[in-house]
């Protein structure tokens, strides 16, 4: 009991994990957002619904890598504290507040529903997908306003792009188990 026990709160090496998963996601956007502004310039979708699927693989890894549910929620929060104390790019000012925790409350509503932990490309994928969906969505709410059929094209995009960064993070994750860096 008292290994289990122990296992299920968070120690300080995972709080350390989550901190720099968080960093590593909000120094990811300041690349990734340029390159897919440029990709989806000439479609008019907003650039952040495809780089959005590349950064939610922290939230992912988070849990993947601790084993712990609320991890991907606390990567989410300490992003959205970062962006919004610093004003780094993607900022939505104190909207970001709420824009970056609820795709971590989407992850940690699905691990907890599906049981799974970013054990596999199934649950990862649906992750990532539910995480950018649920960002878009939120940023489409606090920011854009877009009318029904560019939020859908968006929401539709989000839905790839999201799905395709778990398959990334399922990646990760495989890769760290077969390095024994992870069990």
């Amino acid at each position: 009991m008292g290994k289990e026990r122990k296992k299920s709160h968070f120690q300080l090496a995972d709080y350390v994990v989550l901190a720099m998963l968080a960093g590593m996601g909000i120094a990811s956007k300041v690349i990734i957002v340029p390159l897919a502004q440029a990709i989806t310039g000439p479609l008019f979708i907003p650039g952040g619904v495809v780089a959005g699927g590349f950064y939610m693989l922290f939230l992912i890894l988070g849990t993947a890598i601790t084993g712990k549910f609320g991890a991907a929620l606390l990567v989410a929060l300490i992003q959205a504290v970062l962006v919004t104390i610093t004003g780094t790019f993607g900022s939505h000012g104190a909207a970001s507040l709420l824009t970056y925790t609820l795709p971590g409350v989407a992850v940690e509503i699905w691990f907890f529903l599906s049981r799974h932990r970013g054990c596999c490309p199934f649950c990862c994928f649906a992750a990532g997908m539910l995480a950018n969906m649920t960002g878009t969505f939120g940023v489409n709410l606090a920011i854009f306003n877009l009318s029904l059929v560019p939020l859908l094209l968006s929401i539709a995009a989000a839905a790839l792009s999201g799905g395709l960064g778990g398959l990334l993070a399922s990646s990760i994750v495989r890769g760290l188990q077969k390095l024994d860096i992870i069990s």
